[in-house]
């Protein structure tokens, strides 16, 4: 395998990573009740607390799941990418760069200050870059991509069209 083989492979487990964050974060909100975070929004100003409780969850949910398969990849990174733009500017913002604060250690363990965007920025560069490059290998876009190439060209051009 020569490295152009292999470079094609380098967003594959950044997709993975970057679907797992967003369903993760999904989960998490829906686990607490999605009124408790409609709360929180609410306590933020966000009109329409619930709805945009609901979007959000939802997003990250289905948005995650569509890039952890590689499924609508690029469709899936508009919303996700407003998500975090939100969550930046409205959130992390305020509490600069860094995404580890480190404020005291005690004897029950380290204590952090709140989160800073330099996570967002690293979720919204991977998403970028998903959309630009598209989704990699081992995805249902990239499936997709070779059974229509299979059905112009046969067996041989899908074949031609396993590697990356």
């Amino acid at each position: 395998m020569q490295r152009s083989d292999l470079a094609c492979w380098a967003s594959f487990p950044m997709r993975i990573l970057v679907g797992y964050g967003f369903m993760e974060h999904g989960f998490a909100k829906l686990s607490r009740g999605p009124d408790a975070f409609a709360g929180i929004l609410h306590q933020m100003g966000v009109p329409l607390p619930h709805v945009a409780a609901w979007m959000t969850i939802s997003t990250e949910l289905i948005g995650g799941l569509a890039l952890l398969l590689g499924a609508f990849v690029v469709w899936a990174s508009i919303p996700t990418a407003l998500v975090l733009i939100v969550a930046m500017v409205t959130v992390h913002l305020p509490y600069g760069f860094s995404s580890v604060k480190l404020l005291s250690v005690s004897p029950s363990g380290a204590q952090f200050c709140p989160v800073g965007y330099e996570l967002d920025l690293l979720y919204l560069a991977a998403l970028i870059t998903f959309a630009l490059q598209g989704p990699g290998p081992l995805s249902i876009d990239k499936c997709d991509n070779e059974i229509q190439a299979g059905k112009e060209g046969g067996v041989g051009a899908l074949m031609e069209r396993t590697t990356c």
